[in-house]
């Protein structure tokens, strides 16, 4: 009944209701902190935003679909989660908190992404997994210092060229999502670190020896016919990961090794995103 109530409250603007859903909560918190994850909330207290200092903000697992202009207020905002909600756009008052540094806007219905996210230059990380993206927004590839994309569990058939702009990225997360190849672009970005294709419908992999950052590709669960040629030391997690795709010597002979006669190794598990 708590919640039910919470969710019938938020609706209501008096102070005294406002208060509850706060919790009494009326001065800014010492670790400039606030979280009001899992309420069950449809709007968010606009109480809130007076807090100038506030830090970081969490406002997961709601039933938020917009936002009060007055968020604006928090221009000192750097950590934002608007994850697992109901948004099926994102509210452009997101885009004008300047020093945002992490934005969670996973498992929403988002289909896009306004232009105004390039306003959003100090985002370092981005998660926009498990929404209805049928591409990667274009407007994501002038976030000069974006580190780590998580991306997975959408309709993305292909990257943009213009992702190897950002040369700040060094972490991807594609799992789940419509990749019939793999993304040329990706190709390019010598500076990667972490390359997850995971559950995609990729059914060849190109050399990736030639990226001398890379650290992890991870590439299970994919109708591909081969491994990824990896360099030294870069950990495969993926059909045949442990084995050299390459054929083998005996004698001075070349010997192939065919496909159907590698063994197939139990799937390895999945790193987990930092």
């Amino acid at each position: 009944m708590g919640n039910s109530l919470k969710a019938i409250l938020a609706f209501v603007p008096s102070n005294k209701c406002q208060k509850y859903l706060l919790e009494d909560l009326e001065e800014m918190p010492v670790d400039k902190m606030v979280d009001l994850s899992g309420r069950q909330m449809r709007r968010l207290p606009v109480h809130i935003c007076s807090f100038r200092e506030l830090v970081k903000l969490y406002l997961s697992d709601n039933n938020l679909n917009h936002l009060p202009p007055e968020l604006e207020q928090l221009q000192n905002l750097q950590i934002l989660a608007l994850d697992f909600n109901n948004f099926k756009a994102l509210p452009l008052v997101v885009c004008t908190l300047k020093q945002l540094c992490i934005l969670y806007l996973g498992n929403n219905k988002l289909c896009s992404l306004p232009l105004e996210l390039r306003l959003l230059q100090n985002l370092k990380t981005l998660w926009i997994e498990s929404n209805c993206l049928q591409y990667l927004p274009e407007v994501v590839c002038e976030l000069s210092l974006l580190k780590t994309l998580h991306a997975g569990s959408n309709a993305l058939r292909t990257l943009p060229p213009q992702l190897q702009c950002l040369q700040e990225l060094r972490t991807i997360w594609l799992s789940g999502n419509l990749l019939s190849e793999f993304p040329p672009v990706l190709l390019d970005m010598p500076f990667l670190e972490v390359i997850d294709v995971d559950r995609n419908s990729i059914r060849f992999f190109p050399s990736l020896a030639h990226l001398p950052g890379l650290k992890l590709v991870i590439y299970d669960h994919n109708p591909c016919r081969n491994a990824p040629k990896v360099a030294k030391g870069v950990r495969r997690v993926g059909r045949w990961s442990e084995e050299t795709p390459e054929p083998r010597k005996r004698s001075g002979a070349v010997i192939e090794i065919t496909l159907d006669e590698k063994p197939l190794l139990p799937p390895a598990a999945k790193t987990e995103p930092e």
